[in-house]
Formats: C-alpha cells, structure tokens, sequence
C-alpha cells in the first residue's frame, strides 16, 4: 500500500510534467474546496462563537476597518463583514449546485429524446431552446426572477433555464450522431425499448462534456446570482449574499469605505475563477485532441 509519503512525490512529478491547463485545474480544485469546506464549517463555527451572527446587527454599530477584532471590518449597519463573506459562500453554492443540477436533469433527458427519436419533436424541440439560447443569460433570469420571486429554489429557477438549451444542444447533438452506430442497431434488432437504449446505450456514449458544463455553468451562474442580488433580485435582503452586500457597499465607497465591498467581491472573483480553470482542465481530460 502507497504510503502518503511516497504519493506526494509522485503527485508533484505528475503535477511539473502535466499540460498547464491540468496544473491549473489542480489549482482550480483546491479553491473549489477550500470555498465548500467554508460553507459546510461556517454554520458550526457560529454554533461555538467563533463567527458574529451575519444577519445580526451588533450590539453597537460601528464602522471599522479591517483589524484584530473585525478581519474584514464592519458595514455602517453594524454587520460583521468576514461573517456575511463566509456565509455568503453557502448561500453562492446553494443556489449554484441546485440551478446547474435542474438545468442537468431537465436538459440531458431532452436532448436523449430529441436526438434519438428526431421528427417533428426534435425540429420543436430544438427551435424553442434556440430561443431561449438567444436570450442573454442575464436578462432572461432577472426577468424570471420577477416572476418566481426571491428565495433558494426560487433564484435556481430563474437561473437553470437558460442553462437548459446548453445541455440540450450537446446532448441532442452527440445522440444524433450515435443513434446509426452499429451497437445502436443492434440493441435495436434485440428488441430492446427506447428507454433502455436511452438510458443503457446512449446516455453513457454522449455524457462526457456534460461535467465541463456543468462547471463551467456554475462559475457563470455565480455571477449572475450576484448580479441579481445587486439589483435586489435573488435571495432576501436579510440573506448574506455577495451581490447584495456589493450592492449596499456601493454607497459607502465614496467616502473611502472599501473593505466592505473588496471582501465580497473578491470571494465571488476567487470562487468563479476556481470553477472556470476545473471545467478547464476537465475539458482537456475529456478532449485530449484539443490540446496544443
């Protein structure tokens, strides 16, 4: 059995003699675990007091900035900036993983069927998530986000459906050009189901980019979120949101007052750029033709 000091030395040789995309999602997933390890303890080191209660005012509200008392300062309002920070990570990941897993479960069943079957379905299918496709990601979702309104599953909603047609069109696309496979027909001539070819034969052949996406999808879905909290869209005001916090940061900057829009805004910065550099690297695993 490898012992952890002999798998280190083979990790770094594996790490200096990699491809620089693959040395940058190894980056990418130490930040990706660094900000779920943060949303996961954050609760329990408020539990044991060791993080101001974020949506609690202090006793006295002060503006401080960054020190030995208050890391990251305080906001006019009195709330601790370091605590809305990691807090705001949970509330970010929340939203994130359950838009870009409903876009997923909604998406990939479609294109299966559209690609497979074709017809009549596939030219409907595949004209209304042009549509939707055509809309920019942003506007369609504040749009939606007045019509569900605000809360967790509610700002998912609003987020998953433009990601929906991406799913769809890589899917769709690689089942349509499987479904002639030789394998294919032979199931066919087996008397296998429709069903069970999608999900026995095919789901596994035309899956393997949806991870890229998926990541991919949730660094942009992260900048969307906290661009529907700066327009007061998305979660409650009283939710510690990076968008919302930059959006009453806004006022304060003028008067020198920086520490309470840096902070958020650089975890939502640091946080899309892990994701982006994973669905990265991931790509080129997935791809290896595309590499330089």
């Amino acid at each position: 059995m490898t012992s952890p000091k002999q798998s280190l030395p083979r990790f770094l040789n594996f790490y200096e003699h990699s491809s620089l995309s693959i040395q940058l999602m190894v980056v990418g997933v130490v930040i990706t675990i660094f900000f779920v390890s943060v949303a996961i303890i954050a609760p329990s080191l408020q539990t044991w007091g060791w993080l101001q209660n974020p949506i609690e005012s202090l006793s006295n509200p002060i503006l401080e900035p960054p020190g030995i008392r208050y890391w990251f300062g305080t906001t006019r309002q009195g709330y601790d900036v370091f605590s809305r920070t990691l807090f705001g990570t949970q509330a970010a990941l929340q939203v994130v993983i359950l838009a870009t897993s409903l876009s997923l479960i909604i998406g990939v069943p479609l294109g299966l069927v559209s690609g497979y079957i074709g017809g009549k379905l596939d030219r409907v299918l595949l004209f209304l998530m042009d549509t939707i496709y055509t809309l920019p990601g942003l506007l369609l979702s504040v749009t939606l986000a007045f019509v569900v309104g605000r809360g967790v599953l509610n700002a998912a909603i609003a987020l998953s459906i433009s990601y929906v047609p991406q799913y769809y069109r890589v899917v769709r696309n690689h089942t349509a050009s499987v479904k002639n496979e030789l394998f294919i027909e032979a199931a066919q001539a087996m008397g296998a189901s429709t069903p069970r070819i999608l999900s026995r034969y095919l789901f596994f052949n035309v899956i393997g980019s949806v991870p890229v996406l998926f990541t991919l999808n949730a660094a942009d879905a992260i900048l969307i979120l906290g661009s529907l909290g700066f327009l007061g869209l998305g979660l409650p005001e009283e939710t510690p949101e990076w968008g919302h916090d930059l959006r009453q940061a806004l006022d304060a900057l003028p008067t020198g007052v920086w520490w309470t829009a840096l902070f958020p805004g650089l975890a939502m910065t640091m946080m899309v750029v892990g994701l982006s550099l994973v669905g990265e690297g991931l790509s080129e695993l997935i791809n290896p033709r595309e590499r330089n």
